[in-house]
C-alpha cells in the first residue's frame, strides 16, 4: 500500500507547495536531507481492478452424514464415489431398498391415513410426479380436509380389512377412536389422497419395496438433490438405524474461508478466477456467501486458526477443467471493481498539494492539478486538463 512520505527538498512551483509518494519499501532516506530520486514516467491508458486472492479448495462440499431411520440390518452400501440419484436406492435395510427421494422435508411420521396433510407429504408427491406417476389432483391451498382415523390394526376407517387370516375367532369389536380435527392445506403441503396411495403402491412395485401404499420414517432417505458418497461408515448387518455414510453435493466447487471484513465487497454472481494446481485457471462464479461467522480450526497451524471466518462458495463454470480433480488447494482472485480504458500513472507520480487535492509534475517542472481514482497495484486513475496518454510526467525512482 502507498503511503505519504514528508521528505525535507520542498518542491516549490508557483502556489504550489507539495510532498512526493512513496511505496513503504520505497521509503527514502532523509537522514542527510538529500532529494527524493526522480525518473520519468509515461501516461497510459489501460484497465485497472481491485483484486485479492485467497485460498480455497477444491472440492465436492462439505459432506453431511446419514443415518438410517428405521430398525433393521443393513445389508447392502454403496461404493465410495457412487452418485446417486432420485428413486434410486442409497442403501437397503433387511434387503429392501431406501430410495433418495428430493426434497427440503423428511419424513417424520407414518403417511397412510387418507387426508394426512403437511409437507412430507409434499415430499412423496414431488418425487412420484417427477419420477412420472399420475398423483391425481390435489386440494388447492385453503381447502380444509379431515384425516381418515386408523384403526389399531392398521387400517383407514372406510377401507376393508386385511383378509386371508387363519383364524376362525369373531372379529373383536373395534374401540372407538377420536373424530380427527379438520386441517386446512397451506403453500407447500401436499394432501395424501386416494390417487396418491394408488401412485405409491405402484413406485413402491417398481423399486423393490413392500407394495403397501404406507411410507414410514427411514422407508426413503430425503436430499437437497442427487448425491455423491464421500465416505461409508458403516457395514453390513450393522444395526440401520446408526450413521450409515456421508454424502456431498455431486457438482464440484471451491471453498474460501474469508475473514468477515473482506466479504463487505463480495456478492452473489461475482465472477473470480481460480489459480489450480498446475497455475491453468478456471473461470468462476460466487454463488454463496456464509451468514454464520464460524471460528476456524486452531489445529490447522495456518495463519487462521481460531480467527472468525466466513465461507464463500464459488462454482466453476467449466468442469472440465477439473475433470480429473476431486480435491486440491487452489487460489482464487476476487475483483470487487474495475475501471476500464482509463489514464494510469505510477503511484510514485503523484503529489499531494498542500492546499489539498493532487498534482503530477511535468518534465519541465511544471505542476497540473489531477483527480484520482481507483488505486491497484502500484498504478492510480488519474484526469486533469492537458493529461493525455503518451504525456511524460516525473516520479520516484
Amino acid at each position: 500500500m502507498a503511503v505519504a512520505v514528508v521528505v525535507p527538498a520542498v518542491v516549490v512551483a508557483g502556489a504550489f507547495t507539495v510532498t512526493a509518494w512513496q511505496d513503504d519499501d520505497g521509503r527514502a532516506d532523509t537522514s542527510k536531507g538529500d532529494t527524493v530520486r526522480t525518473a520519468t514516467a509515461v501516461v497510459t491508458r489501460s484497465d485497472l481492478s481491485n483484486a485479492q486472492t485467497l485460498d480455497g479448495t477444491l472440492g465436492y462440499g462439505r459432506a453431511t452424514t446419514v443415518k438410517g431411520g428405521r430398525p433393521g440390518l443393513v445389508t447392502w452400501l454403496p461404493a465410495a464415489g457412487t452418485t446417486v440419484r432420485r428413486g434410486e436406492p442409497l442403501y437397503r435395510v433387511d434387503n429392501v431398498p431406501v430410495p433418495v427421494l428430493y426434497g427440503a422435508t423428511p419424513l417424520y411420521r407414518t403417511l397412510r391415513a387418507r387426508g394426512t396433510t403437511g409437507p412430507d407429504v409434499r415430499t412423496v408427491a414431488d418425487n412420484l410426479r417427477a419420477l412420472g406417476y399420475d398423483i391425481g389432483p390435489q386440494p388447492p391451498i385453503g381447502t380444509w380436509v379431515t384425516p381418515r382415523p386408523v384403526t389399531q390394526d392398521g387400517v383407514t376407517a372406510g377401507e376393508p380389512a386385511p383378509t386371508g387370516t387363519a383364524s376362525d375367532a369373531p372379529p373383536t369389536p373395534a374401540a372407538p377412536t377420536p373424530s380427527p380435527t379438520p386441517l386446512q392445506v397451506k403453500r407447500g403441503d401436499a394432501v395424501l389422497t386416494g390417487s396418491l396411495i394408488a401412485a405409491v403402491k405402484r413406485w413402491q412395485t417398481a423399486a423393490g419395496m413392500p407394495a403397501t401404499g404406507v411410507l414410514g420414517v427411514g422407508d426413503v432417505a430425503v436430499q437437497s438433490g442427487a448425491v455423491r458418497v464421500d465416505g461409508v461408515q458403516a457395514q453390513l448387518a450393522d444395526a440401520a438405524d446408526g450413521t450409515l455414510m456421508t454424502v456431498t453435493s455431486t457438482t464440484k466447487s471451491v471453498a474460501v474461508s474469508v475473514d468477515p471484513s473482506e466479504a463487505g465487497s463480495m456478492k452473489r454472481g461475482d465472477r473470480v478466477t481460480v489459480t489450480l494446481p498446475d497455475d491453468s485457471t478456471a473461470r468462476g462464479t460466487v454463488t454463496a456467501i456464509g451468514a454464520t461467522v464460524r471460528s476456524s480450526d486452531a489445529s490447522s497451524g495456518d495463519d487462521t486458526s481460531g480467527q472468525a471466518r466466513l465461507t464463500v462458495s464459488v462454482a466453476l463454470r467449466d468442469t472440465g477443467a477439473v475433470r480429473g480433480v476431486n480435491s486440491a488447494p487452489v487460489r482464487v482472485s476476487f475483483t470487487s471493481e474495475t475501471r476500464e480504458n482509463v489514464l494510469t500513472v505510477p503511484i510514485g507520480a503523484l503529489m499531494a498539494l498542500h492546499e489539498g487535492g493532487y498534482a503530477v509534475q511535468l518534465p519541465g517542472g511544471r505542476l497540473v492539478a489531477v483527480r484520482t481514482g481507483m488505486f491497484s497495484k502500484g498504478l492510480v486513475e488519474i484526469s486533469g486538463t492537458g493529461i493525455d496518454a503518451g504525456t511524460k510526467v516525473v516520479t520516484t525512482s
